[in-house]
Order: C-alpha cells, then structure tokens, then sequence
C-alpha cells in the first residue's frame, strides 16, 4: 500500500473512523491514492502551461507564421483559465464535484490531441481556449477534494504533495519542452497528456467520489432553488478576466498604452470587475464569494498565494531567458538549473508538513523565514555576473525552493483554518485564483521591467563609453587588430569592431536589467513578512491557538 508522507498510516485510520456506517465502503480507499489520483491531472495541465512556452518558435515555424503572431497560442490559454477558474467552485455544485473534474479532465486531454494535430494557428488558437477552459478547473477542484478527504489535522500532509505538483511541473516543463521539440516535434508537446490524462481519467472514476458533506451541500442548496445561473456574474467575471489577461500577456509585446488594444482592454476589464465585484458581494448564490475575504487568515493567504504565483512564476521565466540569450544555454540545459529547486521542495515537504501539523513551530514563523530565504536567493541572483557558472545558479535555485518549501503548506493550512467545512469548495477557488492571477501579475512585471531596466543600464553604459575613453580605444583596436587579422579590410574591420563593442553593450545592459528585476522580487518577498506577523494564531487541526 502507498504510503507517500509521515503519518499516511494515521490518515487512513483516521479516515476510516470517522466516516458514517453508509461510506464503510468508500472508507476502504487510501486517502493518499486519492490524492495521488487528483495530483495527476494538476501536474499535467500546470505542466502544460510551462512546457509549451519552449516550443512557441519551433510552433510558429511550423504552421508558417511569425513568432508574435505564435504568441496568441499561449494568451488563449491564458485567458480561457483565468475565465473558468473563479468559477469552478460554482461549477461543482452545477454538475457535482467528481463529474465536472472527469469532465474537465477529459476535455483538457482530448483538445490537447486536436492542438497536437491542429493544421493551421487558427485551429490550434482556438483549441488552446478548449483546453483552457478544462485546465482552469483542475487545481481548485483538486484542492477542494483534499480538504474534504483528509481532516483538518491531517491536511498539512496532503498540501505538501499539491505543493510539489505547483512547483515541480514549471521547472520540469522548460527542459522537457526543449528536449521534446528538438528530438521529436512541437506536435508532442501536446501529444504527452494524453496517456496522462487517460489514467488520470480511469483512477478518478474508481477512487474520487463527492464527500457526503458534499453532497449534503449541494442537495441543501437545490433543495432552496439557490442554485440558480448568476448570468450577470458569469459576463461580468469572464469579460473582465479575459480582458485583463490579454492586457498582461500581450501588453509588453504591444507597448503597453501605445497600443489601442491594450488601453481599450485594460478599460473594460476594470469596469467589468469593479461591477463585479459589487454584484457578487451583494450576490446570494455568486461565482465568486468575496465575501470569504472578511475572515483575517482567508484574506492573508490569498495574499500569501498571489506573493508566491508572483515570485516563483517572474523568476521562472527569467532564469532560463538569462542562460540562453547571455551564456549560450540551450534550453534543455537552461531548463535543468531550475530542477535542483523543485528537488529540494520535493525532500523538505513531508518534513514541513510533519512540523506543521504537530504545530513544532507556529505557521506564522515558518510562513516569515519563508519569505525571508526567498528574499535572500532573489539578493543572491542579483549580485551574479556574466562569469557566473551552472553551480551558482542552481544553488541560488534551491535556495529559493528551500524558502517555499517552508510557504505553500502552512499557507494551506492558514487558509482553511476559520473557514466552515461548507465553504472549502469557493475557497479552493479564491486562493487557486489569487495564485495563478500573481503569475500572470509577476511574469508581466518582470518583461516589463527588464525592458524598461535593460534601457535605462544601456543609457548608463553608453555615458560612460565616451570617444576618448582608454578602455573603449584599447578594446576597439583589439577587435579590429582581430578582424583584420581574419582577412577583413581596415574600414570592415572598423565597423565589425563598433558593431562587436555595442553587441557587448547590450548584452551587459540586459544582464544588469535582469539583476535589478531579481532585487524587485526580493522586494515584493519581503511584503510578506508583516502580513504573515498580522495572522491569527491557530491551531493546525482547526481553532484559535493559545497565545
């Protein structure tokens, strides 16, 4: 029997006494199978999201389009997950929690073989929003059927094997979608979630049932005529959502305010969310139950999970940018620096999950020293150079996975810890949304910045570089002593050299715009340490903790 975690054995008796005389039957089943069963799905689509990033010029080259135009098969995505996801809560009580996950699933692994045969980008595009919409339920529905399946003392456990899914699938993705693309085709990239999602498909149809808590809920509820469609809510939050999406994905790429999309698209998701945002306050069934963000802790670890989506996600994407475009990484290789993190997560999280639920050492604590050796690898990162070797990188990469190694489970805990049982299905749904929203946010900070950054170095750099400046007139004849000596002439090896000198310029400028993104991150790290200070005490297995 499988018994992943440190007091799995407990789970399991745990579970099967607490269950009513009705469930002997469903008691039978290993918490953990379940937990595995639910992890799969997850990993396959947060994997998906990573994985095809690598893959978009070998995409655009072979449907023959340009890179820019390419990029719409990531935003697409994107934005049919940032729609579907808030409302995955209210979609499980529409069609009963196990039902749409398996629907959801099924719909994610069946677009991903049309992408995988898509024959033009018009097809795909629109693909990519079908999978979209079955991956945006995945994570929140997985997170929800945790809560429900272990108890409160017991969850720490169950949280530590999603938090390796959440950080392990965006390192393994860079790698592999290089590895993939380079030795099969970019058509694979879609083609490896199908076998995945198939046996995720068969072990959720015998293993996953709806808690009786559940489906007391849902019955409850229809029983009422609650559970009437919120058409307002469901416009409001879609348009709004979709739009904004667009905006962060897109606005680099199209100059931000410069751009009349862009601006037309930031316009209508605020009004669309600010309505929003009213409606469902005031809403009795809503999409999207705000008003769980009145409970202090709930609030604190939205807060906790968009701070981490920000961090983790910015410096994903930066990390193997850096290695390819400056040290001449492939991206298999630039991919590989991100592994020992995620490795370092994968050892510590039984060890944080144990400590967490014995209450060793309060959440609160372990939330600060968190944040403050994530901080720390971010300080860390920004004081490489252009010599800096693979050691260094990945030991500044398990640094930071050793800080979140000690975040996503008591932050887990944290968040359902005043929540009544009836409300874990919404909350899964808030705090799944503060964490993918806070990678969009924090991806879309760091191409920005760095842009902006990498200008402001060049300028800098430039100043400095005057005509009569001895290092530059000592590098300049060097260059030119060298092309010349290839078989240039004088005036071609004139401008070879001037060319050579401000490729050189560049690459510094972007390497020093790089660091200063990495100490932002340090910065938006440290944000969190008052507001974990700010948290109420509690007890893991559930109440207010003695002070």
């Amino acid at each position: 029997m499988l018994i992943p975690f440190p007091g799995a054995e407990d789970d399991l008796a745990t579970t099967t006494l607490v269950q009513p005389a009705t469930a002997t039957k469903r008691a039978a089943v290993n918490p953990w199978a379940i937990a595995i069963t639910v992890t799969i799905a997850t990993f396959m689509e947060l994997l998906d999201t990573s994985i095809a990033n690598v893959s978009l010029p070998h995409i655009a080259g072979g449907l023959g389009r340009s890179f820019d135009e390419s990029t719409w098969v990531l935003t697409s995505y994107l934005v049919a997950n940032a729609v579907i996801l808030p409302m995955s809560a209210w979609l499980s009580r529409v069609f009963g929690r196990k039902r749409y996950y398996m629907i959801s699933v099924g719909l994610f692994t069946f677009t991903s073989f049309l992408c995988g045969i898509a024959p033009n980008l018009n097809c795909l595009v629109l693909f990519r929003v079908l999978q979209g919409i079955g991956g945006g339920g995945l994570a929140p529905v997985e997170q929800a059927i945790l809560v429900d399946t272990f108890p409160a003392n017991k969850r720490a456990g169950a949280f530590a094997l999603y938090s390796m899914a959440i950080v392990t699938a965006p390192a393994i993705g860079p790698p592999l979608g290089g590895w993939i693309t380079d030795n099969l085709s970019w058509r694979w990239v879609f083609f490896i979630n199908v076998p995945i999602g198939i046996v995720s498909l068969l072990l959720t149809s015998r293993l996953v049932h709806d808690s009786e808590q559940f489906k007391a809920e849902v019955a409850e509820v229809r029983r009422a005529g609650k559970l009437r469609i919120d058409y307002i809510g469901i416009a409001l939050v879609a348009i709004g959502f979709a739009c904004l999406e667009v905006v962060l994905d897109r606005g680099q790429i199209d100059d931000w305010f410069g751009s009349h999309l862009i601006t037309s698209m930031l316009g209508i998701a605020a009004v669309a969310l600010v309505i929003a945002v009213v409606w469902e306050w005031r809403h009795s069934d809503p999409i999207i139950e705000l008003t769980l963000l009145r409970e202090k802790n709930f609030a604190l670890s939205a807060a906790f999970y968009f701070l981490f989506g920000f961090v983790l996600f910015g410096s994903t994407t930066m990390i193997p940018e850096i290695l390819q475009q400056l040290y001449g990484y492939t991206a298999t290789d630039a991919g590989l620096v991100l592994g020992p993190g995620a490795a370092v997560i994968t050892i510590l999280a039984p060890l944080v999950a144990r400590v967490t639920q014995r209450g060793v050492i309060s959440p609160k604590m372990l939330i600060v020293f968190s944040f403050c050796v994530v901080a720390f690898s971010m300080v860390y990162y920004g004081h490489f150079t252009l010599q800096t070797d693979y050691f260094h990188y990945a030991l500044a990469r398990a640094i930071q996975g050793f800080g979140y190694a000690f975040l996503f489970v008591p932050v887990s805990v944290m968040a359902y810890s005043f929540l009544p049982a009836n409300k874990n299905n919404k909350a899964s749904s808030l705090t799944n949304l503060a964490r993918n929203w806070g990678g969009s946010f924090g991806v879309a900070f760091i191409t920005t910045m760095h842009e902006r950054r990498m200008d402001l170095r060049q300028n800098y750099l430039a100043r400095d570089l005057a005509p009569g400046n001895n290092l530059l007139q000592s590098r300049l004849a060097d260059q030119i002593a060298f092309f010349e000596h290839r078989g240039f002439s004088h005036d071609g090896a004139v401008a070879h050299a001037y060319g050579f000198v401000y490729q050189q310029l560049g690459q510094h400028a972007s390497f020093l715009g790089f660091m200063d993104c990495f100490r932002m991150l340090a910065v938006v790290c440290l944000v969190g340490i008052p507001l974990a200070l700010w948290s109420r005490p509690f007890r893991p297995g559930g109440g207010t903790a003695a002070h």
